[in-house]
């Protein structure tokens, strides 16, 4: 995507930046005082689908690299960065937040060979180093360090995989937020890197050969995901394409070789919902064909392999999942076997290590790990120290070593190994933040949703809060995609809870926090569940004395993005501000854009005349009603987003400008946009803190709270 532009040719884009210097920002000890926003010019686009006459106002900001959009852009961001600079309390908030996440970081390890290899970020870095530590408690070298790579420390560096024996490491080099990388190679013991290099692209995955003698990867084309095989020494542009053929640009594929090298996996899913994929196998050391192991039905499958025996994850008969095993020598569906059967808790995944198969589950909303032995048996279980959220079992079969992090909201992640044939676990890092996880509580509390059903929903506070109706409240969700919204550690909770705040975080349906079933009941034409859960959620906390709308604040992106627009426009009067993050807001046109098709199985499309009724019905561009009382609303965004277009925060604040009948001085629309910016990770930390200070200052702000 076209980074800025320069504009200073352009008399219209001069005044343009004219309009948003001109509303001058006055510090005063209430905030910051305001004056309109810039000025943007309305077109009379008018498109009509399935007989519906749709109006497009501002359809000409979608053209991200047009003079007229970057001269837009500028004039949007003079105005809200000496507004977002002036808050009052920013200069304490971002203290707090510097020290709560410019700290030692470090990742979950992968072991190969005795060698431990991961990321780590020092409280004085902006981005994450690639390290290897020799032996579990041995010395650490760096391997990679992506601060030389630029200026501004805007380029990451990521670990992919590592060879068996641990001297080759596949790794992807990141330019700030966007979602395509570069795949290169490193000889570990030299420090130096092969020569193989694979272009920049959107990679879905990729693992390499036991023998270092190649590397299997899978990207998104133009046509649809396709898998490639790449030699070890021979040029990119010859790499063989081995499956994909057929797929459209909805399908993802991801690949992944079994610990030994004798099998290739390959995992077709549908759309982002993952509601349906298929699974395809291939015995290399045989050099066999790709055979189909289940692709002919609508159910989620996911596998590892231990010799010829495929772990089989999947909630086919079992919406809440369940493990098969699958000999893949015989294949054939009256062969599967059930080793560890579905469970009232949502199996999230699985891990195969030291002979045992770890499960990973959702019980709740909250976290628990166990262990099987290979025919299902119970072996144990993992226990943790609150209830929070576990991501990151990594092992290997051969290996008796498991890892995995833990966190909670007030507490910050460990690093915990675990020995699988004993039991014992032990932290092998932590994460030293400046939190007291013993100032704070954090309970489950259950709601009723607008149709009855009934909702849990997590509330972190300070210990010895008042019920009084007065309490700044924090409320966000996400309710999509089958992910599960789990207690994990938030410096914006921290900050947000020490300052008196109570942070609530929604388990909506969409989710998958309760299975397919969950999931099921908040996609497509049932999506207006999502958004009821959350309306139902701000009721919840206002008739329970938390707090009142002219202290309820939102925030969600992405998926969650889409989210709270539609709590805004359905329900203005409930909420006093609103953060916005890289947003869906147009569902009548989002299925046109970059990598949108994928989610068209979750969503649906305006172009199916079934499907246009329930996404109009919703969709937060077309519910804008001019002069309605809005709350005050910050969206954030920039076009390293590749991933959702950030044109749909440009139309949404254009209109929002526009519409509000709010007075702007007291509730502003204004919109944060990053040149750099976007949904993946990579952004130095500095900047992180920067933007982070900014979003939670704004919130402050809206709802009369003082950082502590």
């Amino acid at each position: 995507m076209p980074g800025a532009q320069s504009v200073h040719g352009s008399l219209w884009a001069l005044s343009f930046l004219a309009i948003g210097l001109a509303g001058a920002v006055v510090v005063s000890a209430a905030g910051p005082s305001v004056g309109p926003p810039p000025a943007t010019r309305i077109d009379d686009v008018v498109d009509t689908l399935h007989g519906v006459k749709i109006p497009d106002p501002y359809r000409w900001l979608e053209d991200q690299s047009s003079t007229e959009t970057r001269a837009w852009i500028n004039a949007q961001n003079s105005y809200s960065e000496p507004i977002l600079r002036a808050v009052p309390g920013r200069e304490p908030l971002e203290r707090r937040l510097t020290e709560l996440m410019k700290t030692d970081v470090i990742g979950v390890p992968i072991e190969r060979n005795g060698r431990f290899f991961f990321a780590r970020r020092r409280a004085d870095q902006d981005q994450f180093v690639i390290y290897m530590r020799l032996g579990l408690h041995g010395s650490d070298e760096v391997l990679l360090d992506p601060h030389p790579l630029s200026a501004d420390h805007t380029t990451s560096e990521g670990l992919m995989d590592v060879s068996q024996d641990g001297t080759t490491l596949a790794y992807d080099v990141r330019q700030g937020g966007q979602d395509e990388t570069e795949i290169r190679f490193l000889d570990v013991d030299s420090r130096k890197d092969l020569p193989d290099r694979l272009p920049r692209a959107y990679y879905l995955g990729g693992g390499l050969k036991p023998d270092k003698s190649g590397f299997y990867y899978s990207l998104r084309t133009a046509d649809g995901p396709r898998a490639f095989y790449h030699a070890m020494g021979t040029d990119p542009a010859a790499d063989k394409e081995i499956f994909g053929k057929g797929y459209a640009p909805e399908n993802g594929l991801t690949v992944h070789l079994s610990e030994d090298g004798r099998y290739l996996l390959l995992t077709v899913w549908h759309g982002a919902a993952e509601d349906r994929t298929e699974l395809y196998a291939q015995d290399l050391a045989a050099k066999g064909p790709i055979f189909p192991v289940a692709n002919d039905n609508t159910a989620r499958y996911s596998g590892d392999v231990e010799g010829d025996r495929l772990f089989l994850q999947t909630n086919w008969k079992a919406p809440n999942q369940r493990i098969l095993v699958v000999d893949l020598r015989h294949p054939e569906r009256e062969r599967w076997r059930e080793v560890i059967p579905e469970s009232d808790a949502v199996m999230e995944g699985f891990t195969l290590c030291g002979g045992k198969v770890l499960v990973h589950y959702t019980r709740n909303a909250v976290s628990l790990v166990k262990a099987f032995d290979a025919d299902g048996h119970p072996a144990g279980e993992i226990n943790f120290p609150t209830l929070g959220s576990v991501s990151g079992v990594i092992g290997r079969w051969t290996s008796k070593q498991a890892f995995f992090a833990f966190s909670s909201y007030f507490v910050p992640p460990s690093i915990y190994s675990y020995d699988v044939a004993s039991g014992r676990q032990e932290v092998w890092a932590r994460h030293m933040v400046p939190v007291q996880p013993d100032w704070f509580e954090v309970k489950q509390v259950w709601y009723e949703s607008k149709d009855k059903t009934r909702v849990p929903m997590f509330l972190a506070y300070k210990k010895g809060l008042k019920r009084d109706g007065h309490n700044p409240v924090l409320l966000t969700g996400y309710g999509g995609f089958n992910i599960s919204e789990t207690p994990t550690f938030s410096p914006r909770a921290v900050a947000w809870a020490e300052s008196g705040g109570v942070f609530a975080v929604a388990n909506l349906r969409g989710g998958g926090e309760f299975g397919e079933k969950w999931h099921r009941a908040g996609m497509r034409a049932d999506k207006q569940n999502v958004f009821d859960d959350f309306i139902s959620a701000a009721e919840w906390l206002v008739a329970n004395n938390y707090t009142n709308p002219s202290k309820l604040a939102i925030m969600g992106g992405s998926n969650g993005g889409l989210l709270v627009g539609a709590a805004l426009t359905q329900r203005p009067d409930l909420f006093r501000a609103v953060l916005c993050l890289f947003p869906l807001l147009d569902m009548l046109r989002y299925q046109k854009f970059l990598v949108a098709q994928w989610w068209v199985p979750e969503y649906g499309s305006a172009d199916d005349v079934e499907q246009f009724k329930y996404l109009e019905a919703y969709s937060p561009y077309q519910h804008v009603v001019k002069g309605t009382k809005y709350p005050a609303v910050l969206f954030v965004t920039g076009d390293g987003d590749t991933r959702v277009a950030p044109l749909h925060a440009r139309k949404m604040t254009a209109l929002l400008q526009s519409a509000t009948g709010s007075d702007p001085s007291e509730r502003p629309v204004l919109l944060k946009y990053d040149t750099k910016a976007g949904h993946s990770q990579g952004m130095p930390i500095n900047r992180q803190v920067e933007d982070t200070t900014d979003e939670l200052g704004f919130l402050f702000w809206q709802v009369g709270m003082t950082p502590q």
